[in-house]
């Protein structure tokens, strides 16, 4: 069972989004797991063999419990019942409180389609006569991320003394973020990609009094017990 189930269109979605936030809840002692939906095999830069060892060594750093990937074709997400079934299947095996996925506003096509797929998959997973096979579950929370642009943040979360562990799992993806092979070709992310996530989440925690921060949103009121305490 997991406290914190993170999906990504592709391996590196959810360290560029919230790797601090994930850093923060793995060192507090909670279980985070990431499902990767892709094996990013349309990826310009890399190969497939190369991306999973660079997930697996961001994993490690992030502290993850699990690392799995349902393998939809990159660049062919869709709602459609055979992946809707997938995605419900890894909720109910994971039994997350809090579901993680990308926000639905984004320049990346397969990170609008991830985030319509888990929303549906969300609401599928607590039907108990939807897949009977497996047992229902309830997410108490579907919480979006940003990878590229942040829009209309709903919640904040402070990952300043966990970034450095965030800049580490995101160095994890060599083939994505750095021009170092022949093979290579020039792309959005090599153009010092990391270095404008990172402005990003400072200039988010800059307006909060904090040295680094992630933006989240969400659809549903989130609940609290206190406002202050």
């Amino acid at each position: 069972m997991l406290d914190i189930l993170v999906f990504g269109a592709h391996a590196d979605d959810a360290e560029i989004g919230m790797g601090g936030t994930i850093a923060k809840h793995t060192a507090a002692g909670l279980r985070v797991g990431v499902c990767d939906l892709t094996l990013a095999e349309m990826s310009s830069n890399g190969t497939v063999e190369l991306r999973q060892q660079e997930a697996a060594l961001a994993s490690a750093v992030l502290g993850l419990s699990s690392r799995t990937n349902l393998r939809l074709p990159d660049r062919g997400i869709a709602s459609t019942k055979e992946q809707i079934d997938a995605v419900v299947a890894e909720i109910r095996r994971s039994r997350p409180k809090v579901v993680f996925a990308p926000y639905w506003v984004d320049r990346h096509p397969d990170h609008i389609a991830c985030s319509k797929l888990v929303e549906e998959a969300v609401f599928n997973a607590k039907l108990r006569r939807y897949m009977p096979e497996l047992e229902p579950v309830t997410v108490r929370q579907l919480i979006y991320y940003y990878i590229n642009d942040a829009a209309d943040v709903s919640l904040v979360v402070d990952v300043s003394e966990h970034y450095e562990t965030k800049r580490q799992a995101l160095l994890c993806y060599r083939s994505q973020f750095m021009m170092n092979g022949a093979d290579q070709v020039a792309t959005p992310l090599t153009d010092r990609y990391v270095e404008r996530v990172e402005a990003r989440d400072m200039l988010l925690g800059q307006s909060h009094s904090y040295a680094f921060a992630e933006g989240f949103a969400i659809k549903r009121p989130h609940t609290v017990d206190f406002f202050a305490k």
